[in-house]
């Protein structure tokens, strides 16, 4: 099979699909052909020499590998100038977050490929092995950043996340308990901040409660007690995720009058809609704007900061995939594999994802293999 990855062109992002090492794997082991738009990995610090000497071809322009291709590999969802550059049939493995957008959903249906989405596919214990390396990054760094953006300078308080000896340290409350929520908790306690995690599902709360440190507390989350939270939140950290959905709505327009001025929202699930009403998807050239004297951070694209560590652990965990895809076919391999099957968002312009469909309110097509 011929695979292709592209230079993306999203603004401020620099990771790769593919390394020149798992191209090496794919070549050599599985006998496929590697096509690389030229400098599509300098962003992530891989130049077109490396891939060339693991056996990749680097091509001139992503229109060729686009048009030469069976599985494109990618980071982001295809842009609008790359529609008319996608085949019928054409498999296409990225991140894509449908739910998000019914431009992109219609767009894309339009052309005719198949979208197979990194953020639902399932492994055997309901996890999200493809969603979970960049949930790791993005957790992480939602502390980083909002630590960043509570200084003065940057539009904040004007708070030290951890305080000082004489000096009470920031309160963090973190909506969602899960890998992006669990990351950032870790990293604020390490920082000395006050840290409250905020879930719907007490099992993981109780697993939480066991394995913080002491400065991380778990609360049971309804709306009462988030208003009365972000009323003391020097940072708020939305960490929500429902798979292939839009993110629920836990915080108004109204709430936003609860919360001090200068306090930070970070809502990392701005790619799937966010968990604020007022969040709208930022750039890393201009990451943050202010509503109600509240400071929001919502980039969509967080991980692309670091692009090295990101397309690193990213493509440790999809490369096994490719080669599944590559081996198999896109029908076969999904017929054998449910996790994987529930990653196929759309066939030839028809929504097989549930998540998506109701998001939009669009007719779910039965997959087919």
């Amino acid at each position: 099979m011929i695979i292709g990855t592209v230079r993306e062109i999203k603004e401020d992002e620099y990771r790769v699909g593919a390394t020149p090492g798992g191209a090496e794997v794919l070549i050599h082991h599985g006998g496929h052909t590697v096509l690389v738009e030229a400098g599509a990995g300098l962003g992530s610090g891989f130049d077109d020499h490396q891939y060339t000497r693991h056996g990749a071809q680097v091509v001139a322009s992503a229109a060729e590998v686009y048009a030469r291709a069976d599985l494109v590999v990618k980071v982001k969802e295809p842009m609008p100038p790359e529609w008319p550059r996608l085949r019928r049939g054409q498999v296409v493995f990225t991140y894509f977050h449908f739910a998000a957008s019914r431009e992109l959903t219609e767009g894309v249906a339009g052309t005719g490929i198949v979208a197979i989405a990194y953020e639902t596919i399932t492994d055997a214990n309901g996890h999200l092995p493809l969603l979970t390396p960049m949930s790791e990054v993005a957790g992480r760094m939602s502390v980083q950043v909002g630590a960043w953006t509570l200084e003065k300078t940057h539009g904040g308080r004007g708070v030290l996340l951890g305080g000082v000896p004489g000096v009470l340290p920031s309160r963090v409350v973190i909506l969602g308990a899960g890998v992006v929520g669990a990351n950032a908790a870790r990293i604020a306690a390490g920082l000395g901040a006050d840290v409250d995690v905020y879930d719907v599902n007490l099992d993981r709360l109780r697993y939480l409660s066991d394995v913080m440190p002491a400065n991380v507390r778990t609360v049971r989350s309804e709306p009462a007690a988030i208003r009365w939270a972000i009323s003391h939140a020097d940072l708020v950290i939305g960490a929500v995720l429902l798979p292939g959905r839009r993110t629920p709505m836990l915080i108004s327009a109204a709430d936003l009058k609860l919360m001090h001025r200068g306090s930070v929202i970070v809502d990392v699930g701005v790619d799937q809609g966010g968990c604020v009403q007022t969040s709208r998807p930022t750039t890393h050239r201009n990451p943050t704007y202010e509503v109600e004297g509240v400071v929001h951070y919502c980039v969509a694209n967080m991980p692309g900061a670091v692009p090295r560590t990101s397309t690193l652990a990213l493509t440790n965990a999809t490369l096994p995939y490719v080669q599944h895809l590559a081996e198999a076919g896109w029908r076969s391999a999904a017929a054998g594999d449910k996790g994987l099957a529930a990653g196929v968002n759309m066939v030839e312009g028809a929504v097989t994802h549930p998540g998506v469909a109701e998001a939009h309110g669009m007719k779910l097509a039965e997959l087919k293999f």
